[in-house]
């Protein structure tokens, strides 16, 4: 790495005595937001006592329903549900009988995640007839406040369904159009999104409607893939080829895919080719044993793979806090991680997963990788992702974003 070229004007951060990924005491220099080798010469420099703390890669949540929080809000009594459509119909009378504002929602909650050492997410928002643009326009305002801090790439998100629910097909189109978003959703379409009496085809209708918006606004694609066996795997061969047919590789990712995660052996192999082929990337969130995706596995075969926390106390589910190491720790606990090789996996799944399907460079703590980074107290990475540590110190692009799990 080649440093800048001295110049009075230019300015260091030297975070000094700090442990990257609890090795031996350095300090981490960054100029322009990126590590450097030294300090340049005429530079003016800040320094940061890192008082032999851990430096660690900050996270990146490939996964996260921000606009449909109730963090922070008054507790909700959630009610069974039965099914995709029980759970959408009380996220509408969740969203009804909050008193905060999404937009003001969704920036506590993602103010919040970047504290705890999120770094950049995949924010998915809620476009339906039942809500509007509201959603998308919210999460969008809450990304400009957070300018600096977090990345945030937002998705449109049919979660009512582009079949089904009419009106939302011209929403998404909408939504696309306004350039507030970088991508476009879908959900299950051979399963929930299709009508009574619709034949196999059915699930084409919406593939048709999500790839052509994506393909005219030059967008990128995320579909939510919760059904298993062949209503789940038929759609996501259906994606590959009109991914490779169109030209979006590279630009496509899969939420749960839960149909791939039941599989194993040749089975989950040949599927993992045919991803790989298409530059299809995934997403899992910890959710149980059965749902996790084999991401090492997928890895192994070229395949992208990120983590991320999914709902975060919504009327899906009162779990979830928006903290991605506490992630990585549901992770290793519903896999029954014990070694520290298959912890670290758990937390470089957080870190480096994530960033590499958001098309971010890699956070190594090495010269010329982005100076995005947290300090927290500890003996080494594995006992960190099980002690969860407060975050001391939280750097963005070299400056200090957060102390103490708040932003300053």
């Amino acid at each position: 790495m080649t440093n800048p070229t001295a110049d009075s004007e230019a300015r260091a951060t030297v975070f000094r005595d700090v442990r990257p990924f609890g090795g031996p005491v350095v300090d981490l220099v960054a100029v322009d937001g990126v590590l450097v080798d030294t300090i340049p010469a005429g530079a003016s420099v800040e320094y940061v006592e890192g008082e032999g703390r851990l430096a660690l890669p900050t996270l990146v949540d490939a996964h996260i329903h921000p606009d449909k929080t109730a963090w922070g809000e008054p507790w909700h009594s959630r009610r069974p549900a039965h099914g995709i459509r029980g759970y959408v119909a009380g996220d509408v009378e969740l969203h009804r009988a909050l008193p905060t504002p999404l937009a003001e929602r969704a920036l506590r909650l993602m103010a919040h995640a970047a504290a705890q050492g999120t770094r950049a997410m995949r924010a998915h928002a809620d476009v339906a007839p039942a809500y509007g643009l509201e959603g998308v326009e919210g999460v969008a305002a809450a990304r400009e406040k957070l300018r600096g801090v977090l990345d945030v790439q937002l998705v449109a998100f049919p979660q009512h369904g582009v079949v089904r629910t009419p009106g939302t097909a011209e929403l998404l189109e909408e939504a696309a159009a306004g350039g507030l978003v970088d991508a476009v959703g879908g959900i299950d379409p051979a399963g929930f999104d299709r009508l009574r009496g619709d034949g196999d085809s059915a699930g084409k209708r919406q593939l048709d409607v999500v790839f052509g918006i994506a393909e005219r606004h030059g967008l990128a694609l995320d579909i939510h893939l919760h059904d298993v066996g062949e209503r789940g795997l038929g759609p996501l061969r259906e994606i590959a080829a009109r991914t490779e047919a169109l030209g979006l590789r590279g630009k496509v990712t899969v939420s749960h895919a839960f149909a791939v995660a039941a599989l194993s052996g040749p089975e989950l192999d040949a599927t993992a080719d045919l991803l790989a082929s298409a530059d299809i990337a995934l997403t899992t969130v910890a959710l149980s044993a059965s749902t996790v995706l084999p991401f090492r596995r997928l890895a192994e075969r070229g395949v992208r793979v990120g983590l991320g926390s999914d709902g975060v106390r919504d009327n899906w589910s009162p779990y979830g806090d928006a903290d991605m190491l506490h992630r990585a720790w549901l992770l290793g606990w519903a896999l029954d991680l014990r070694l520290d090789e298959e912890l670290e996996a758990a937390f470089r799944l957080a870190a480096d997963g994530g960033a590499e399907l958001l098309g971010l460079p890699k956070a190594d703590l090495r010269p010329g990788s982005p100076a995005d980074f947290m300090l927290v107290e500890g003996e080494c990475l594995p006992q960190i992702v099980i002690d969860l540590p407060r975050r001391d110190v939280v750097v963005r692009a070299g400056r200090v974003v957060a102390r103490d799990g708040r932003l300053v």
